[in-house]
């Protein structure tokens, strides 16, 4: 059995994504990591993030990306695609660019694989998630919070990355373009769930970086001069509103984190309150009928409300 990585990213060392702690954690298991390194801008490193790694498990592909061609957001798929392209595995493990794995998840996925290499039903596997949110010691799980996503994959031409890369879809005689085309003629992947987390750390980042990252993804999907309009609008800089509001992390992180962990320096900026200061954003899982619905989910029937699935999840012990 054959695992391969993929991810893809573009200006990752300068919009403060945790490149290269991805790829160290996803190495012991794979036996190749292949990545879509987009068309960087000068001031950005993450081609020495990347190469600092120094295992010949890792190939880079140097790719453009064309936001006018793959609009809305796909471009993030039609990269992911690149990489999944050159992945010679039977199983294809996916992590973007701010995603983790922790080193006590990686028996338990290198073993469900085994097992299920031959039930050929199986066309992915399913991960549960932790969205860490301002600091390394808060996550969300609020509704509307996704909490499981497809990251595993088996080797197959017709398998593509989904609409803005969060996903995945079976789609026969895909054109190469149209990543958010006539859903009839795409299909949901047969999953089977395996009991392991993704650390997802999008939202950690000192303030200034996280509008930065906002604007690259609003060029992705609404077009260059739309993201500078949206970024004029706003009265402030992106914040994380009161974080005495949101769940307290206390488990461990992934050991590669480390040494990113013992850079957070942005404690002062950060609203630690249970009030929203004079300012702030007001985020939607704070809003009443979201906090009522993430009090249902949790509290009530311990399952997700009124969420949409991208999967059909199969019954594998």
């Amino acid at each position: 059995m054959k695992i391969s990585g993929f991810s893809m990213v573009k200006n990752g060392g300068k919009l403060y994504y945790p490149v290269k702690e991805s790829i160290l954690s996803a190495l012991p298991l794979v036996d190749e990591f292949v990545i879509a390194l987009g068309d960087c801008d000068s001031d950005d490193d993450t081609r020495k993030q990347i190469e600092s790694i120094g295992n010949s498990k890792i190939k880079i592909i140097d790719t453009i990306w064309d936001v006018q061609k793959f609009t809305r957001g796909t471009e993030h798929a039609h990269q992911t695609d690149i990489a999944k392209a050159q992945c010679t595995g039977d199983w294809l493990f996916y992590l973007q660019a701010d995603e983790v794995i922790h080193e006590k998840f990686l028996p338990v996925i290198e073993a469900r694989c085994r097992q299920l290499l031959n039930d050929k039903e199986v066309e992915g596997l399913l991960f549960k998630y932790i969205h860490f949110w301002g600091d390394y010691a808060h996550y969300q799980y609020a509704h509307k919070w996704y909490k499981h996503e497809i990251r595993i994959v088996r080797n197959r031409p017709d398998i593509h990355s989904w609409e803005s890369a969060q996903s995945f879809r079976r789609i026969p005689n895909f054109d190469g373009v149209s990543y958010r085309g006539d859903k009839e003629n795409t299909f949901k992947l047969k999953v089977a769930n395996v009991d392991a987390s993704i650390y997802h750390y999008g939202w950690v980042r000192p303030p200034r970086f996280m509008e930065e990252k906002t604007k690259a993804l609003d060029t992705s999907h609404k077009g260059k001069d739309k993201a500078e309009e949206i970024a004029k609008s706003r009265s402030n800089r992106i914040d994380y509103g009161p974080l005495g509001r949101v769940k307290i992390f206390k488990d461990t992180h992934p050991k590669v984190m480390e040494t990113k962990i013992k850079q957070f320096n942005w404690a002062d900026e950060l609203n630690y309150s249970k009030k929203y200061q004079p300012g702030e954003n007001r985020f939607r899982h704070d809003k009443l009928k979201y906090k009522i619905v993430t009090f249902l989910e949790n509290k009530i029937f311990h399952r997700g409300l009124f969420t949409f699935k991208n999967y059909v999840l199969l019954k594998r012990k």
